[in-house]
Formats: structure tokens, sequence, C-alpha cells
């Protein structure tokens, strides 16, 4: 069988020890197939109380502890994950299985195809998650940029999860033309924009109504969970109700 990216991954049968080297994923593995999860980063805080060794971070894990827990598979992905440590798995004689989805729809089959080959079936959460998320998106009715990070300002771009989402959700991401994933504008330039919705996730920069609306004097912003709206896993079963609740507080 093969990832996201098209690697083959060889697995003679289902896995028995997983590291996991992505929050939403490490979160996915434990509530769907209890025990297998032989590993996560220190950045794996869901589901609370999760009591694995950690391998470090996600973006400068120890490939050394990784190899040391002996597992079946690790699972990763290509944007929070290096391929340098990646390929140093794989050199060892380690499974991986790489992640890449850049849809809501994409999001929805990477993680149906990796718990089939981990044997876990189709949870319920996943199933509530294509319920809730089948019915077509509306018209984009909001304006909106999304910063996810500031000193240097990044904001969501072109052919994101996030931004995917959001378009699911009716606001019409003004940086969705852009070359990047995530551009690096100056703050001039994202006022020059004019959106009518500044959406401030928690995550991965911690906005508050304290730090970061002050830069869009004016303008509404909602205040949205990074969880629901970056991590792909259980969260989408609830993160369609949350968001739009979020969204519908910033627009007062």
């Amino acid at each position: 069988m093969n990832d996201d990216l098209g690697a083959a991954v060889s697995l003679p049968r289902p896995p028995r020890r997983v590291v996991s080297l992505v929050p939403s994923l490490t979160e996915a593995i434990a509530v769907s197939a209890p025990g297998l999860l032989a590993g996560a980063t220190d950045y794996c805080t869901h589901p609370a109380g999760l009591d694995v060794p950690r391998v470090g971070g996600s973006k400068y894990p120890s490939v050394e502890r990784i190899l040391a827990l002996a597992p079946d598979l690790v699972v990763a992905n290509a944007e929070e994950n290096r391929r340098e440590d990646v390929e140093a798995l794989r050199d060892a004689g380690v499974a991986v299985w790489v992640t890449y989805p850049r849809t809501l729809d994409e999001a929805l089959v990477s993680l149906g195809r990796l718990l089939a080959a981990l044997d876990a079936g189709e949870p319920a959460w996943l199933a509530a998650a294509r319920a809730d998320w089948a019915p077509p998106p509306p018209p984009a009715a909001r304006r909106a940029v999304i910063p996810v990070w500031r000193r240097p300002w990044v904001v969501v771009g072109s052919q994101t999860f996030a931004g995917d989402v959001l378009r699911r959700l009716g606001i019409h991401n003004l940086y969705d033309d852009a070359p990047e994933r995530y551009p690096r504008p100056r703050l001039a330039e994202i006022l020059a924009r004019d959106p009518d919705l500044v959406v401030l996730p928690d995550e991965p920069y911690a906005f508050t109504p304290d730090d970061g609306p002050e830069s869009f004097p004016g303008m509404r912003c909602a205040f949205v969970s990074g969880r629901h709206l970056t991590w792909y896993g259980p969260s989408l079963a609830e993160a369609r109700t949350l968001l739009e609740s979020q969204l519908r507080a910033g627009l007062g």
C-alpha cells in the first residue's frame, strides 16, 4: 500500500507498535485503536491524559528514541515533519506512513486509509465527521484573512486544509490566490486587502483578545480553536458546530 505521497509502505501484517509524530494523528490512533501507540511527540496533547513515551518535537524528534521503541510503523506528515527524519527512519528499516491532506475531503480519505492499514476499521467519530461535512459549502459570505503567526506575520495561503475548512463554512480566504501555502506578508499588505473578518486561531500562535486584534483596528475578529481548524482527526466530528459558533461570535 502507498501513503499520501505515493511512497510504498510495507506492512506484512497490521502494526502493533505505532509511533506518531503528528498530534492530530496521535489523537486519531489513540481513540480508534487503543493500545497501538508506542510513542508520540511532546506536542501530542490529545486525548487528555495520554501516557506514552515521548520522542521530542514534531520538527526535531529524536530518531534514536523512536528506534528504541521498536515501532512497526511511524506516522508522519509532509508539512509538520522533516524529510530527513523520515528518510533516516526508513534507512533504519522502519516503515513510515506520511500524510498530506490539503482539503477536508482529502483528510477524510487519508484518515480512512491509515486507520484501515491499522486494522481499526471506521470509528464512529470518522463516520460522524463524514456526515457532518457532507453538505456542499454555502456561498462565500465573508472575505477573511487567517493569521497563524506574528513577528513575522504568517497567514493561511493556497491549498491548505485550514483554508478549505473555512471555505466549507462560507469564508473566502483573501490569500487563497497566493503562490505560497503560508505567505509572510507585511501587516500593511494584509490591511490593504480590506478583509471584513480576521480569523485568529489559538494555535500555532496563541492569539487572544489582548494579542492580535490591536493590529486590525476597526475590523471584526473571530477567535477560533486552532485544533478544530487545523487538526484532522476526532476533532473533525465537532469542528463544524464549534467553528460556526465561534465565527458567529466574531461577527457579533
